[in-house]
């Protein structure tokens, strides 16, 4: 397969604009400008079946036909680039490499609907990647792409990068709507939804780096093209964070329903399991979504039809692996420390609930675990699923309620052994182990 949003790794100093505009760059742009209309633009998306990338998977193009057409208030276009999510790492390798990429998929997106002033909002800990975003704006501007009559076109879009705090919850686009304005990052009621209440009050496209950068590719190639990459209902390139015990771990730019079998043991992709190992367990989408078994993960595409209909979802498609001397309670209570941490404290049942299942994790861990507990985990998850403003109560109920059941003779045997049985043998391995200098923790971008 091509590589498409990873060609940085063929193109030398994408990140210049005489490069980037040496290989296509800006093109797509200027036929969204001159040779097509609004409504045309957001048909094409339409027709691409491009879905949002960031963990929804809405259609990007029915999301931005939600913006009310002449608004009386103006219309503002965030990019949302706020990765945060454990296991991900691909938009941070694609706003170092590819800003521009990036940035032509917002300035196409502000033309779609109507919108005069666009924001990228990073995660906290992005400097590097604000830095080459702003340069790269500069150079936009200096060219004529951003600011005032943009290419002669009368029409006229600025874009401003904006730094968070380092919140995850700011990833959920309400939350990061609220600290974009400059207020702590509480997710909202919905409705009313962000595409006629976002940004100050005035309706709002939400996209994250990954959709965005498609967007240039299906404007430039059309939407036929992209929908002969990968199944009809989940089509196009798919970004895929590989991490945990496989011998390659890295990048992996796949087309959508890539089997993760070939993922994780082809060769020249994640090398098979480290340590010539057996696997245990997968989580296909990053760290909130339910875990498959060694048995389910081998069966499963990787596309947003599949993985749900195998019992998980996809996600931002950090893909994170764990081999047989991997403690499942200890992964789990690794899971739970980051959402208790994370919990804005909004609702009562994210609040005390992930504090909760922490606490009992820890117990269980620690050999002070009773039966009773295990039923309590899945009684307090069942509680806290679906009954809070934002899902991300639901991001640690999903995986409580997977690990539970599926390794569930594991748990039995932290509470009737009264310790961790993984912990008193040499192969033991914490959750968070990389078990591999840290030189090798990216490794191989790689394009099949």
């Amino acid at each position: 397969m091509e590589r498409i949003l990873s060609r940085w790794v063929d193109i030398p100093n994408l990140r210049d604009i005489e490069v980037y505009e040496a290989h296509g760059g800006y093109r797509a742009l200027r036929k969204a400008l001159f040779e097509m209309t609004p409504e045309e633009i957001i048909e094409e998306i339409k027709a691409s079946n491009l879905r949002g990338r960031g963990g929804a998977a809405f259609p990007t193009g029915v999301k931005w036909s939600f913006i009310p057409r002449n608004s009386e208030k103006p219309v503002y276009v965030v990019c949302n680039a706020d990765e945060s999510e454990p296991g991900t790492f691909a938009n941070r390798y694609q706003l170092e490499n590819d800003p521009h990429g990036v940035i032509e998929g917002v300035l196409i997106c502000c033309r779609a609907v109507n919108a005069h002033t666009a924001y990228i909002y990073l995660r906290g800990e992005f400097a590097l990647q604000k830095r080459r975003l702003d340069e790269a704006l500069a150079q936009a501007r200096a060219r004529g792409y951003i600011g005032r009559n943009i290419m002669g076109s009368n029409f006229d879009v600025e874009v401003y990068t904006h730094r968070g705090a380092g919140a995850y919850i700011c990833g959920e686009e309400t939350a990061l709507l609220e600290s974009l304005e400059g207020k702590r990052g509480y997710p909202r009621n919905r409705p009313p939804f962000p595409a006629t209440y976002g940004a100050f009050g005035c309706p709002t496209v939400v996209n994250n780096v990954e959709t965005l950068s498609n967007v240039p590719h299906i404007i430039a190639r059309g939407a036929q093209w992209y929908r002969s990459i990968g199944p009809e209902k989940s089509p196009g390139p798919k970004l895929f964070c590989l991490s945990g015990h496989v011998n390659r771990p890295g990048l992996y730019e796949l087309p959508m329903g890539f089997p993760l079998k070939d993922m994780i043991y082809r060769e020249d992709l994640g090398g098979g399991i480290l340590g010539g190992k057996k696997l245990k367990a997968v989580i296909p989408g990053g760290s909130s979504f339910p875990v498959f078994t060694a048995e389910e993960a081998l069966k499963v595409n990787m596309d947003f039809e599949s993985v749900r209909a195998a019992g998980s979802l996809m996600g931002t498609g950090g893909v994170i692996v764990m081999h047989e001397d991997t403690c499942m309670v200890d992964a789990l209570r690794t899971i739970a420390r980051f959402y208790h941490h994370e919990s804005c404290g909004q609702c009562t049942p994210c609040r005390e609930g992930c504090s909760w299942i922490e606490k009992l994790m820890i117990d269980l861990e620690e050999g002070r675990g009773t039966m009773e507990d295990l039923d309590r985990l899945i009684d307090i998850a069942s509680n806290m699923e679906g009954n809070t403003i934002c899902v991300l109560a639901d991001s640690l109920a999903m995986p409580v309620k997977s690990f539970v059941p599926k390794f569930r003779d594991e748990f039995e045997e932290h509470v009737r052994l009264k310790r961790c049985p993984f912990k008193f043998s040499a192969k033991f391995v914490s959750f968070t182990s990389s078990e591999r200098p840290s030189s090798h923790a990216v490794d191989g971008l790689s394009s099949s």
